[in-house]
């Protein structure tokens, strides 16, 4: 006799199939919104995110359409508007012949749009950003984004990523320029801060010239800490390039690099360019960091904005 809760094994083995099939297709619904599963006992993956993003879709030619066009219309206006920038020491870069590396100072995200703004044919057309992996690729929205529009590739800024620095070198080598902020990050009161060595290290490594530029009046559209940009004026200053000599380390390039930058910073308050070489050549230009003493007092300084006359005397650079 046959036993009436015993179960049919076809029907049993039917059921197993179903829930199975049902399973796979709810895992390729889920896989585009969530990362698959990692099977038991392998390593997990490296999460596409921070400085393991890849970016080599963004060097293609229908991205890089997008960007030159983006940057084109919707990049130049909100700079014009914002910005209203003056550009100068453009003749500075008539010798420069294929890529280089464009060290500039940073006060403001808008640094950035200027300068991929400002830039000079044909390095603008071949530009990328070195940009800080854990802030602009923090996840995949704000990585594709970068990416896209600003051609940045994620640069670590705590650690050594061998990825990344081999991809900025391989990027130099093959034709495209880059920018960066030899700082590391933003100024967080509208003064300099000292250089890190990563642009001498790059340069060194891919054999290309470094640019030194200045940037000033960006603190005022867009400081750290605020959401939303206001009105100023800007003014980028392109330097002669430097290029890496036999006799030249990481730390000797990195601070001639800040005195090339120093000295442009002296320029472009002064007005007086004969003035600025005059004292960078007896290594007596203000410093970009400002003078020491209380936050007051540096506040103060900053405010100071009679650095605009042209009478060529030595002062703290507004920047």
């Amino acid at each position: 006799m046959t036993d009436p809760n015993r179960r049919n094994p076809i029907s049993h083995l039917t059921d197993r199939r179903t829930k199975a099939s049902i399973s796979r297709v709810v895992r390729k619904v889920e896989f585009p919104l969530k990362a698959a599963e990692t099977p038991e006992g392998e390593t997990p993956l490296p999460s596409n995110t921070g400085g393991n993003y890849e970016t080599d879709w963004a060097r293609r030619y229908a991205s890089r359409l997008t960007r030159r066009v983006a940057l084109s219309t919707i990049g130049k206006g909100v700079i014009t508007y914002y910005a209203n920038p003056t550009i100068r020491g453009l003749d500075r870069l008539h010798d420069l012949d294929g890529p280089a590396i464009f060290a500039a100072n940073h006060q403001s995200h808008a640094d950035t749009l200027l300068m991929l703004t400002s830039m000079p044919p044909p390095w603008k057309h071949k530009a990328f950003v070195g940009a800080a992996a854990d802030y602009f690729f923090g996840n995949r929205t704000t990585a594709a984004i970068s990416a896209l529009f600003i051609g940045a590739i994620p640069i670590e800024r705590t650690s050594i990523n061998r990825n990344t620095i081999e991809k900025a070198v391989d990027l130099l080598r093959s034709g495209w320029s880059m920018v960066i902020y030899p700082e590391g990050g933003r100024s967080p009161d509208g003064w300099g801060q000292e250089f890190r060595p990563g642009a001498a290290f790059l340069a060194k490594q891919a054999g290309v010239p470094v640019v030194p530029v200045h940037i000033r009046g960006t603190f005022d559209i867009l400081r750290k800490g605020h959401n939303w940009p206001k009105r100023s004026n800007a003014t980028v200053n392109f330097g002669r390039p430097l290029e890496f000599a036999e006799e030249d380390n990481n730390r000797r390039f990195t601070r001639k690099l800040q005195a090339a930058v120093e000295s442009l910073a002296d320029e472009t308050a002064t007005g007086n360019w004969f003035a600025a070489r005059q004292r960078s050549h007896s290594e007596d230009s203000p410093g970009i960091e400002g003078p020491d003493g209380a936050p007051w007092r540096r506040r103060w300084a900053l405010s100071d904005k009679e650095g605009n006359r042209n009478d060529g005397q030595r002062r703290w650079p507004y920047v």
